[in-house]
């Protein structure tokens, strides 16, 4: 970690903008919070500023407004949940930048806590503004990043506000990226990556990058099709990326180049289509049918997927073994989730899905550490750079 922390600043009575990431699941038909795991990731920040007296002020975005105010993504019920938790009272603005807005942070005392209304009502947030910028900047003495979830965007409350203000990192990213550096850097092995979800093109990088570091590399969900397909399966009605098959060829060569234990599935569940009235069976990936589709990784694969991690000292899991939203077609993904809380191993999910897997199961507590980004952790295991966390101040070699 080469970036200076909130512990690295004196935050006493000064005015701190926290960009944390508060896009939590609501309820379609009720609007209520399903799932409040990202409001209490930043807690240790929050509560670093508020025994410090800071005068807190928070930003988030809240679903995918485009640039308009949305009623029922307006960030009210978030204040209300963070409040709960707080044991106080958090103000909300009807504006997150403005005359109004500077009114509420001006009236704020040592240890209050103000949240800002959604960042992405204003169009500016997704453009890079210096603008919108300059206006959240005018609110706060010091800028702190806890957003890793968001710090893979150049947004405008991840990156340009870092021009006009110290920036540094809170705790969550701190955390974040020294628990999935030490992945890279130091795993005890055997290591292993359990990957799965829909798309190779979205791990590529993550999947050559720690080629050199895992042991074994194991890969279900629907990316597993793309890989059967370039090894001349029939893969029926699965949907697979034409363009990535000389990828996933090629990501198999590496792995044996580098004596890397590869597993695909070696049975599947196939339906005749996704929903839960589908007719479904069990066939080895010799026998899939050109009219049915691959939905989960079968019993076999299972139980192989199985020993292999239960060989390991250290697993990464990013992506779902199958159509996890049905139910019948879930039992893959929640045997690996039921399977990884249980290892003697150092165990971490890499955001996304996966996260809301675990989290929905009650396992959460039982894994090493659960990330709060999907596509930041499989930026950064790509040895990739994040905008939100370059921009920050670097630690004095």
């Amino acid at each position: 970690m080469d970036k200076l922390t909130v512990r690295d600043i004196d935050v006493s009575g000064k005015r701190v903008l926290v960009r944390v990431d508060f896009n939590v699941p609501l309820d379609e038909r009720t609007g209520a919070i399903t799932d409040d795991s990202r409001i209490r990731a930043t807690l240790p920040t929050i509560r670093y500023l508020i025994d410090r007296g800071a005068r807190v002020i928070l930003c988030s975005h809240l679903g995918r407004p485009g640039g308009k105010v949305v009623d029922k993504l307006r960030i009210t019920i978030v204040a209300q949940r963070l409040s709960q938790i707080l044991g106080q009272q958090v103000g909300v603005t009807r504006n997150c930048i403005g005359s109004e807005a500077e009114k509420s942070v001006k009236s704020l005392r040592s240890g209050d806590v103000l949240l800002l209304e959604n960042l992405r009502f204003h169009s500016a947030e997704e453009m890079d503004s210096a603008l919108f910028a300059r206006a959240l900047a005018r609110l706060a003495d010091i800028y702190v990043n806890d957003a890793f979830g968001t710090s893979h965007r150049s947004h405008t409350s991840i990156v340009r506000v870092t021009e006009y203000l110290p920036s540094v990192a809170g705790l969550l990213l701190e955390k974040e990226l020294e628990t999935l550096g030490s992945v890279l850097e130091n795993p005890a092995h055997p290591f292993g990556g359990l990957f799965g979800g829909a798309k190779v093109s979205d791990k590529v990088g993550t999947l050559e990058n720690i080629m050199g570091k895992v042991d074994y590399l194991l890969i279900g969900g629907g990316m597993a099709a793309t890989f059967l397909k370039a090894k001349s399966y029939e893969i029926g009605l699965s949907l697979i990326e034409v363009e990535r098959l000389d990828t996933a060829a090629g990501l198999m060569e590496k792995a044996a180049k580098n004596e890397v234990h590869l597993l695909l599935p070696v049975d599947v569940v196939v339906a005749d289509e996704l929903s839960p009235e589908a007719k479904v069976k069990v066939v080895s990936i010799e026998n899939i049918s050109p009219h049915l589709r691959i939905v989960d990784i079968g019993p076999q694969t299972i139980k192989d997927f199985s020993k292999e991690l239960q060989r390991c000292k250290t697993v990464f899991w990013n992506g779902p073994m199958g159509v996890y939203e049905i139910p019948q077609f879930a039992e893959g993904t929640q045997t690996m989730a039921r399977l990884l809380a249980n290892l003697d191993a150092t165990t971490i999910i890499g955001g996304g899905s996966s996260a809301e897997i675990v989290i929905d199961m009650g396992l959460a507590d039982k894994m090493t550490f659960v990330s709060t980004g999907g596509g930041a952790s499989l930026r950064f295991l790509g040895d990739q750079t994040l905008p939100g966390v370059e921009a920050l101040l670097d630690k004095e070699a």
